[in-house]
């Protein structure tokens, strides 16, 4: 397949790009900041996602599918990441801006040029868990959560993910685009997982994040998966995208029974080390699994 893909420049996108280029598929990609030198055989538009001139520059020729891992990874607005954005010297709007804009931009673009397949990678932050600015505890109905649980986000960066998973979806029914998004958590690639290892530590506290993580390599799986199984399944889906254990040493009850022991009446199917979100969907629909451990690094000589 002849692919478009954004974000090569980023945490995952060169990891993205290698799944696609072991599996045969072309790729175009279209980033601001030249792509690794490794990817340096593949053609490059230099361009922006909030710029719809450089959208439509982009899709120029005959494309069979977009993978869009193009994205602002963080809320820039958020109260408590104010010194972040102003370090970085970013606009209060630049996650919106990127995440909602830009894919719509994208979007627009893909119909124009009649592009049948569009792979994002979304956040598990959908949810609404992470980046809490009220105090005002996520409402978990049931451990662990799935794609049926409701939302309750408060942030821009939470929201722009989700709303973005119903712009797809808006172009799934009005043009018949077939749309994925990728719920990825707590991305991981291989150093990262050796140093998590090598800094594990007894759990002190509870994380709003739920010690979910996922290697690197497992994300760009989903999304190749996703491309190339498009036509047998759904048109639309958004997919929770993380390993199957924690990243916290603990078991999962015992983690709830110190710190929420509320939620134990909702938790079910977590033994051991369980993630507190499930993966089931993803491997259903297209016979994904994590590939990827960090927990093979614990004990081991850094």
């Amino acid at each position: 397949m002849k692919v478009l893909m954004t974000g090569i420049s980023g945490r995952l996108g060169p990891y993205l790009a290698a799944e696609l280029e072991r599996a045969g598929h072309e790729l175009v990609l279209f980033s601001r900041r030249q792509p690794p030198p490794e990817f340096a055989k593949w053609p490059w538009v230099q361009g922006d996602i909030t710029s719809f001139e450089d959208c439509l520059r982009a899709v120029r020729g005959k494309f069979d599918a977009i993978q869009h891992a193009a994205a602002q990874a963080w809320p820039t607005d958020h109260p408590g990441e104010r010194k972040m954005t102003e370090e970085r010297g970013l606009p209060f709007d630049t996650t919106m801006r990127a995440n909602i804009m830009g894919t719509y931009y994208l979007l627009q673009a893909a119909v124009q040029a009649d592009i049948p397949i569009f792979v994002m990678t979304g956040s598990n932050c959908a949810l609404g868990h992470g980046y809490r600015i009220s105090n005002v505890p996520f409402p978990f109905r049931y451990l662990p959560v799935d794609e049926e649980h409701p939302s309750a986000v408060e942030d821009s960066y939470s929201f722009s993910k989700l709303a973005a998973e119903e712009l797809l979806a808006s172009y799934t029914r009005a043009y018949g685009m077939r749309t994925y998004a990728v719920r990825a958590a707590g991305i991981r690639n291989p150093q990262q997982r050796i140093e998590a290892a090598r800094r594990a530590q007894p759990t002190t506290a509870w994380s709003p994040w739920m010690w979910v993580w996922v290697g690197s390599e497992d994300v760009a799986s989903a999304h190749r998966l996703l491309m190339e199984k498009a036509h047998l399944i759904e048109a639309h889906g958004a997919y929770f995208c993380n390993g199957d254990d924690s990243a916290a040493l603990e078991p999962s009850r015992e983690l709830l029974a110190r710190f929420q022991p509320h939620l134990l009446p909702l938790a079910r199917d977590l033994e051991g080390h369980a993630s507190f979100i499930s993966n089931h969907k993803l491997r259903r629909t297209v016979g994904w699994a994590p590939r990827t451990s960090w927990r093979e690094h614990l004990g081991r000589e850094a």
